[in-house]
């Protein structure tokens, strides 16, 4: 059977690695070495030693013909040893090269061609998401329309006045009423509200911040952003990432506002004080390789600083603190980091 041989070349025993049992140039030349020395050590006392050794005087005999013997193959036995260990360590590192190649292999074949069951298995996720965003909006449309039919039966309409406007002529388009009516944009909201909202219900029995969110769902601006911030939100818990459990670097209230007036890089760069570098990495690859978070994480990323620029004129260094250290600044403060916007 011929034997196997190793990435340096080396023979490969039935143990996978070169067989202590075979005999090497080294041994031969090591048994060689031995027999030529006790012959000749052997020939000088037995011809030219003296007669009637002493007890003393035989064991130095025995110590000078045998000795260097039992050195040199002490020396053989150091090289033997060395020779294994070093085709233990070519094995060794041809399997972690095999390794090595199948991962690179299996890797990129993951990225290129993409089976059918990673497909359904992201397909699913996207569908769970949606799902529970149109629950949750669910839920806040029918409380609404609850406390708006609570506060009293709604007044009938009363008809608008005509218009007093020349018809059109025959080469002239008319002109369409597209502006937005006052009454459609819902009230201001406070900075309380709107700091409770972005923060989101702690459990279900938090009656004072459903409160909020709902407050906070009838100004336009700011149900677009909390939408945002609970997309991201849901997003990044599918990979684990949950913002109660980061603890960030909490910059100054100065700096908050620098950003609010449109610094940038490394002037805010205290803004980003995440340091998890788990949930960084893995924010980081989800951002790489999933269109769909990406386009979310950005889209947060633009309406978080739009209403924080809206926030900020209003706003105390103590408000800013609490806006800081809600659950869609930790968001802001991950993905911001990731996307690069404190760089």
């Amino acid at each position: 059977m011929a034997e196997e041989t190793s990435a340096r070349g080396t023979p490969i025993g039935l143990y996978g690695h070169e067989g202590p049992e075979a005999i090497g140039p080294g041994e031969v030349a090591a048994t060689a070495l031995a027999g030529a020395w006790v012959l000749l050590t052997g020939g000088y006392f037995a011809l030219f030693g003296p007669e009637g050794t002493d007890g003393l005087r035989g064991v130095l005999i025995l110590l000078a013909v045998f000795l260097p013997v039992a050195l040199i193959w002490v020396a053989v036995m150091v090289m033997r040893s060395t020779r294994v260990l070093r085709a233990e360590a070519a094995r060794l590192e041809s399997a972690v090269d095999a390794l090595r190649h199948a991962y690179v292999s299996q890797a990129q074949g993951g990225r290129n061609e993409p089976g059918p069951d990673s497909i359904s298995r992201k397909l699913d996720e996207i569908a769970a998401a949606q799902r529970k965003t149109e629950t949750a909006l669910a839920v806040f449309s029918s409380t609404r329309a609850a406390a708006r039919n609570a506060g009293g039966s709604p007044r009938p309409a009363e008809p608008a006045p005509a218009a007093s406007t020349p018809p059109a002529q025959s080469g002239d388009q008319a002109s369409l009423a597209l502006s937005t009516p006052p009454d459609a944009m819902g009230p201001a909201i406070g900075t309380t509200d709107l700091i409770r909202a972005l923060n989101f219900p702690d459990t279900p029995d938090d009656a004072d911040g459903f409160a909020a969110l709902r407050r906070a769902l009838k100004d336009r601006p700011s149900a677009q952003l909390i939408q945002a911030a609970q997309d991201v939100l849901t997003l990044l818990s599918e990979d684990g990432i949950y913002m109660d459990d980061l603890r960030p670097d909490m910059a100054r209230p100065e700096i908050w506002r620098r950003f609010a007036q449109g610094s940038r890089g490394r002037e805010i760069a205290a803004l980003g004080g995440i340091r998890d570098r788990s949930s960084l990495a893995l924010a980081a690859a989800r951002m790489r390789e999933d269109p769909i978070f990406r386009d979310a994480a950005h889209h947060f990323l633009r309406l978080y600083d739009k209403g924080f620029a809206r926030f900020e004129p209003e706003a105390s260094d103590a408000e800013i603190s609490d806006f800081a250290d809600t659950r869609s600044s930790r968001a802001f403060m991950l993905l911001g980091r990731v996307a690069g916007t404190f760089d």
